[in-house]
């Protein structure tokens, strides 16, 4: 995976110098350097207007356009975007925003990151350079300077006197070997830098993203636990309402033959009958809730029974090989599956549908297709939009493409990877039916 910061990239030390970072950070600070000069001098000069109190209304736009620029400059170093901390305002016009930014603490921190920029950060950007790439490059170039003072003795980096050829290209050696290895401390500083630039101008990234971390962790855990109930729902009707219930039918069926013919046997045949009726319910909630056979034999052979038990045909055509994956993939999959048949069978028209369901590379892509009227609307009550939070839990996501006379297509994609044997629910199932 590439990494994503230098800190990342600093963290495998092996493949970092061949990797771009280094001289990202090299760019980051020389743009640094080279917009400190001119930062220092706009800040001069607007501080010697503000005393006509004509500089200071610049200087505050002046902290704003550096900010935003800074923003962008990230970017070198960080392929996470710094987002834009101000608001929007109500009001369209320049003094809504004026207003507006005043009112901002981004703005004022944006100033003073302005004023630090132009009198400290830039200088430090300067020396970093002079040190990690002028020291080596200043090496390097002995044997150059050697000869342009016809080769009798040249002072290198200000200290170092070299009086021959051999002292020259052992220092130009020298230069070679420090080069990459001064990379990484001037990567790890360019990162430190970046990281202040991001602490001042987005302050609130790294709590929005710890919150964003918070809530996704959050989601997956109440799908696990709403999965869990959902399978011990079932798990309770089929053990406990359903055992008994087929007791009470075969005890009644028992006593209805028993009886003498008479009024007390056909209340004992109507009782048996509901009772069966009663059960063929139950079984069909049990397997809205959770079907067994996708616990027992995995998706592709729950995605032929939802076929089977569909009104318009379904040709089927899910992998063959298409392996066991996580108990909540398989469940997002199936009940997407189902609603969009469900769907097809109310609305569409359509006298014959398609699914394929396909497990290739890390990704589940499960297709329902059909040769409908057309124009869905999955924010009309359809039952989409909760499939779709469903498995946004999961990182997948639902797409649906309907136009006016057909076909429609929905897609599921789920990235999952394939589940262990040793996890596999069947067993499980086996042991807690036993």
């Amino acid at each position: 995976m590439e990494p994503r910061t230098p800190w990342h990239a600093l963290s495998r030390p092996g493949r970092f110098p061949r990797t771009a970072w280094p001289w990202r950070a090299v760019a980051y600070l020389a743009s640094g350097a080279v917009l400190g000069a001119p930062a220092l001098l706009v800040l001069v000069v607007l501080l010697g207007f503000s005393v006509l109190l004509l500089g200071l209304p610049l200087l505050f736009l002046a902290g704003v356009a550096l900010g935003g620029l800074e923003r962008r400059r990230l970017l070198l170093l960080d392929r996470d975007p710094a987002p834009d901390p101000h608001g929007v305002p109500d009001a369209p016009g320049l003094a809504a925003w004026l207003r507006l930014r005043v009112r901002e603490q981004a703005t004022w921190r944006e100033l003073a990151y302005a004023l630090l920029f132009a009198t400290v950060l830039w200088p430090l950007d300067l020396l970093v350079l002079a040190v990690g790439l002028g020291l080596p490059a200043a090496l390097v170039g002995a044997p150059v300077q050697l000869a342009a003072a016809g080769g009798e003795e040249a002072k290198v980096v200000k200290a170092y006197l070299v009086t021959s050829y051999p002292q020259a290209f052992a220092a130009a050696l020298l230069g070679l070997a420090l080069l990459p290895l001064l990379l990484y401390p001037l990567t790890a500083l360019a990162g430190a830098r970046a990281a202040l630039a991001r602490a001042l101008l987005a302050p609130r990234e790294a709590e929005l993203r710890d919150r964003i971390g918070e809530v996704t962790a959050s989601r997956a855990r109440l799908a696990a636990a709403f999965e869990a109930e959902r399978r011990r729902i079932e798990r309770d009707l089929h053990d406990g309402a359903q055992q008994r219930l087929v007791a009470l039918t075969m005890t009644l069926g028992l006593a209805r033959y028993d009886a003498p013919p008479g009024p007390l046997a056909d209340r004992l045949a109507t009782a048996h009958e509901e009772a069966g009726r009663v059960l063929t319910e139950l079984r069909e909630l049990i397997h809205g809730i959770h079907p067994q056979v996708l616990t027992d034999y995995g998706l592709a052979a729950a995605l032929a029974d939802a076929a089977d038990r569909s009104p318009v045909p379904v040709d089927t055509e899910p992998d063959a090989a298409l392996p066991r994956l996580p108990a909540g993939v398989e469940s997002a999959a199936y009940f997407a599956a189902r609603e969009a048949l469900a769907n097809i069978a109310r609305h569409s028209g359509a006298g014959r549908a398609r699914l394929t369901a396909h497990h290739s590379y890390g990704l589940l892509r499960l297709t329902v297709e059909d040769d409908g009227r057309g124009g869905a609307d999955p924010a009309r009550g359809s039952g989409l939009t909760g499939l779709a939070d469903r498995l946004a839990v999961l990182d997948g996501t639902l797409s649906i493409t309907s136009p006016p006379g057909g076909p429609t297509v929905l897609r599921v994609e789920i990235p999952c990877s394939v589940r262990s044997a040793s996890s596999s629910p069947r067993t499980a199932s086996s042991s807690a039916r036993a």
